[in-house]
This record gives structure tokens, C-alpha cells and sequence, in this order.
């Protein structure tokens, strides 16, 4: 075999609470690439499609390439590789569009491998890809990615959380763009001691709940309170958006991963489609069309095609 091709999905990211731990992937949007082997020992980028902004075809400049030359490195591989990138997802979304490039050339590129390694061993590949986008490693859209459905991923390691089948996500994207370094600037400051306290019980409450299949629990723990006070500001129709989500009989509202696109947990997938249209409003009303997605919580993860 020396060729695959493989999709990542978009994902949210921190999930309000879990700030850059936590993520979950989403249904029917992300990335494709497509690994060649070549004979010479290193990696390269072929070529970048499905986006009017310029990516770094220098391979150590592109989260793809990067993942790859850190896989390549550590194996000490005698064969290179050619990369081609389809986006699908926005840059600046909020949606792990970074994220989604570097695991899918990372699943692409593990099948062409004499002895493929299972996805945990991918993780630190993809936080090394992931790091020249966002200046950071990371893991709240990689896991999932990987993984599929809800996951915490440490510095380390990666930890599925279970959730009920019947649980669903809204995902909103206004056609905005908010760079994450831009979005993780905002973060910088003082931050008081009984914030972080908050924002630990609200982790708790919210890991308990999808372990538990407890709704109560979600809706008395979903609200971040340390970093989307931060960022709103950034989000033009935030408010109103996440406020129709509430209204709309979710569990929880926020951010997602660095914005401005905007998360939702639902309890039935038709309450989740019943939201849309009021989320959608809120930011139209505020001068941006958007594209929205109704996700099972527990969506797949990337994949060979």
C-alpha cells in the first residue's frame, strides 16, 4: 500500500469547562488527506485545497507536515511522505480545523506504515502539529479526532468519557473569523483564586453527569466561568446565540475551542434541530449567516475513506 486518504472530523474544543483538555468530535463535517510514500526521506506538501487563505506548504510550517515529521523522526522511517489537504473545515472557526489536518495525515500516513500504531500512540505526533498552529500542545480537539465521541486528553494520555447514545450537540458557525492566538490573547490577566474553584466544580459536575447519565447534573455544571467571560467580548451576537440555545431546552451553552462558533448540549437530537433555527437568528440578527450541525455526542472518529 502507498497510498491512503483519510477524514477527521471538526470537533469542539474545551467544551466551556475543560479548557484545552476537553472536546468532543462532530458529525458530517472535516478535513481529508491524502499520504503518498515516496522514496526520499522526508515529507512534503503537495498541495492545499478548499481554502482562500494561504496555508504553508513548507511541511515543518503546516500542522499536517509537522505531525508527519515528527512520526517519521521518531520511527526513523527509510521512506518519506507526499501530502495533499482537502479542508472542510473554516479557519478561525472554532471547529479544530488545525487539528482536523494533522489526524487525518496521521491516520492516512499510519496505514502506510510495515506495522501501524494504534491511535494512542498517534496522540503526541499530533500535539507536536497542532502546536504550530496554536503555539501550544494542546489535545482538546485531537482527542476526539482520534477517538472519537467525548474525550479528556491530558499532557499524556487520552480518556474517553462515556455519554448517552441519546445525547446530541448544536454546533453553530457565523461566517466569522477568530484567530486562536487572537482568542487565547484575551486570556492573559488576573485570574482569582475562587474562579478556578468554580470552573473545578464545573468540570466535576459535568464529567459526573455524562458518566452518570445524569442531565441535572450537566445542566448545574455546564458554564464556563473563567474563560468565556474572557472571550464574549470577541463573539459579536454571542450572547443572544447562546442565550437561544437555553432557551431552547439545552443542557449548556458556550464557545467553541477558541470561537466564535458556539456549542450546545441537548438531551434528544430533536430538541438539538428545534434550537437551530433561534441560534441561527441570533447571530443573523447580528449581521452573520451561519452553517449549523446536529451531532450525536458520541460521533465518529477519523477515518480511512
Amino acid at each position: 500500500m502507498t497510498e491512503a486518504r483519510a477524514f477527521a472530523p471538526a470537533s469542539v474544543g474545551n467544551v466551556g469547562v475543560g479548557f484545552d483538555i476537553l472536546g468532543h468530535a462532530i458529525e458530517g463535517v472535516g478535513d481529508t488527506v491524502t499520504v503518498r510514500r515516496i522514496e526520499l526521506p522526508t515529507v512534503r506538501i503537495r498541495a492545499i485545497r478548499g481554502t482562500t487563505v494561504d496555508l504553508p506548504l513548507v511541511a515543518e510550517d503546516n500542522t499536517a507536515g509537522a505531525a508527519l515529521i515528527a512520526l517519521h523522526t521518531a520511527l526513523d522511517l527509510p521512506f518519506g511522505f507526499e501530502v495533499e489537504i482537502d479542508k472542510g473545515i473554516a479557519l478561525g472557526s472554532g471547529m479544530g480545523g488545525s487539528a482536523a489536518s494533522c489526524v487525518a495525515a496521521l491516520v492516512a500516513a499510519n496505514a502506510l506504515l510495515p506495522q501501524p500504531l494504534s491511535r494512542e500512540a498517534l496522540y503526541p505526533f499530533a500535539l507536536t502539529g497542532e502546536a504550530v498552529a496554536s503555539g501550544g500542545r494542546h489535545g482538546d480537539n485531537l482527542g476526539p479526532m482520534l477517538l472519537g465521541g467525548l474525550v479528556l486528553s491530558t499532557a499524556d494520555r487520552l480518556v474517553p468519557v462515556p455519554v448517552p447514545a441519546a445525547w446530541h450537540s448544536l454546533l453553530v458557525h457565523p461566517e466569522a473569523v477568530l484567530e486562536t492566538r487572537r482568542a487565547r490573547a484575551a486570556l492573559q490577566g488576573h485570574y482569582a483564586l475562587g474562579e478556578f474553584v468554580a470552573q473545578s466544580a464545573n468540570l466535576a459536575l459535568v464529567l459526573s453527569g455524562c458518566y452518570t447519565g445524569d442531565a441535572a447534573l450537566i445542566r448545574a455544571g455546564l458554564r464556563d466561568v473563567l474563560v468565556e467571560p474572557r472571550r464574549a467580548g470577541l463573539i459579536t451576537g454571542f450572547a443572544a446565540a447562546r442565550d437561544a440555545a437555553l432557551a431552547g431546552g439545552a443542557m449548556g451553552a458556550s464557545i467553541s475551542g477558541a470561537g466564535p462558533s458556539v456549542f450546545a448540549w441537548f438531551e434528544q437530537r430533536d430538541a438539538a434541530l428545534a434550537a437551530q433555527a433561534a441560534v441561527q437568528q441570533a447571530f443573523a440578527e447580528a449581521g452573520f449567516d451561519s452553517q449549523a450541525w446536529v451531532s450525536p455526542l458520541n460521533a465518529p472518529a477519523a477515518r480511512l475513506l
